[in-house]
């Protein structure tokens, strides 16, 4: 009599966990089935129809997109390349509370990039949670691939719609088209989403060298440069190349510094470039960064390739200055520019663009440094912050026509000095 009840017992308890695990499985198939179709709404929403979007379900990015593309761009200076500015407009400012502060949107970051190397932004964004301006260039087939990738972008992360800008420049032979036809390309993202995108852009990641893109096209960094500066409605732009990082909480600091003082007119914010060892992690602080520095984890940015680029810098003085990772940015030291320096650096929208005749490697930040200096410029280092490349710069990264290339470029140096002197008669500066 007493087992039988304890046996009645043990049912009543099996059946009451049965019925437990069964709806827990009913709910979070429910939960799996309300994805899926949140999920699946938004690919639709990426890849509408034009029968959808007459039906009165228009999607404003779509739209956007759509007519961006519509207009054909418009050509550069040389002719020879195709400009989408703004194909798809973040919602950053749209998205700004009245009474907001203005200064929130005083410094974007500006980039340029192919779809090669299009995954950095997402670490990028991990640390830049700001304004970000980025120029992908692109060419044959990929236009019609970064032209599907930064829509996906913008439609699958919430963190790019909000505050990513993203141009494209292709081939003036080249025109980029609504991605209709390239559903196939994005199967299963409805179900991943943002970090679905990122994977997909993983597998076209290292396909080629940098600017070993074809035999007959060259990459435009300095146009890519001039496109994501202007693409921008910030005051004061930072241009770094896509595989760079800054140090934590420069936007703040920058901010901080403007309550205070702004920069003078003449005046750049120079950051002190560095380069880590790719299996570390990257340094937010400066503290971190000295400590990786003092056991050759971290170096000068190109240490081995152009010692000369960064070495008017001066390293030793900014490491051995007091260390303050936090309040406002505050300079350290000013020094006259000297050939080859080429230093990352906070400048205003008044700042001379980048000259758009130097293409794949060599001279083409130089140039710009070289026509600051002759303008007039002062070259200001801060103390508390900087930007770092992910790994480390060697030899043997680099195409082979990397050479070929950087004596050409040197030659168009020396006649790009030689305008500057017509374009500033007045200037005692030279290069």
């Amino acid at each position: 009599m007493h087992f039988s009840k304890k046996c009645s017992v043990f049912k009543v308890v099996l059946s009451a966990l049965l019925v437990v695990a069964l709806l827990q499985l009913l709910y979070l198939s429910f939960l799996s089935k309300l994805h899926g179709k949140q999920q699946r709404y938004k690919y639709s929403e990426l890849f509408g129809s034009k029968k959808t979007a007459n039906q009165g379900e228009k999607n404003p990015r779509r739209e956007h997109l759509r007519y961006s593309l519509s207009t054909g761009g418009i050509f550069d200076g040389s002719g020879q390349y195709r400009v989408y500015k703004n194909l798809i407009k973040s919602d950053f400012l749209t998205n700004q509370k009245p009474g907001a502060d203005p200064r929130s949107h005083h410094l974007a970051l500006a980039t340029h990039t192919t779809i090669n190397n299009l995954h950095h932004l997402n670490a990028l964004l991990e640390r830049w949670q700001n304004p970000l301006s980025i120029a992908i260039f692109a060419n044959g087939q990929d236009v019609k691939f970064a032209t599907a990738f930064v829509y996906a972008l913008s439609i699958f992360c919430p963190q790019v719609q909000e505050l990513v800008d993203f141009h494209l420049v292709c081939l003036s032979g080249e025109m980029a088209s609504f991605p209709d036809q390239d559903r196939e390309h994005f199967a299963g993202m409805e179900e991943k989403g943002c970090s679905g995108v990122f994977a997909k852009l993983e597998s076209h990641r290292d396909r080629y060298k940098n600017y070993a893109i074809g035999s007959n096209v060259s990459y435009p960094n300095n146009l890519l440069r001039n496109v994501a500066r202007s693409g921008t409605d910030a005051a004061y732009i930072l241009v770094i190349d896509i595989d760079m990082i800054p140090s934590a909480n420069l936007h703040h600091q920058f901010v901080t510094m403007l309550m205070r003082h702004e920069p003078a007119a003449d005046e750049v914010l120079v950051l002190p470039a560095f380069e880590i060892r790719h299996t570390r992690k990257m340094p937010a602080t400066k503290s971190e960064l000295v400590q990786l520095y003092q056991v050759g984890e971290v170096r000068p940015f190109y240490d081995e390739l152009c010692p000369r680029c960064q070495a008017p810098t001066n390293y030793s003085q900014w490491v051995n200055l007091a260390i303050k990772s936090s309040g406002p940015l505050e300079v350290a030291y000013t020094i006259n520019w000297a050939d080859p320096w080429e230093p990352f650096y906070i400048g205003a929208q008044s700042v001379p663009l980048y000259d758009e005749s130097f293409r794949q490697y060599g001279f083409n930040r130089i140039s710009q440094a070289c026509e600051l200096h002759v303008a007039g410029y002062r070259f200001s280092v801060v103390s508390n912050a900087f930007v770092v490349h992910k790994g480390f710069k060697v030899q043997g990264e680099f195409h082979s026509r990397k050479d070929e290339e950087n004596r050409k470029n040197r030659i168009l140096f020396r006649s790009f000095k030689e305008s500057l002197k017509a374009k500033y008669p007045t200037s005692p500066r030279h290069c």
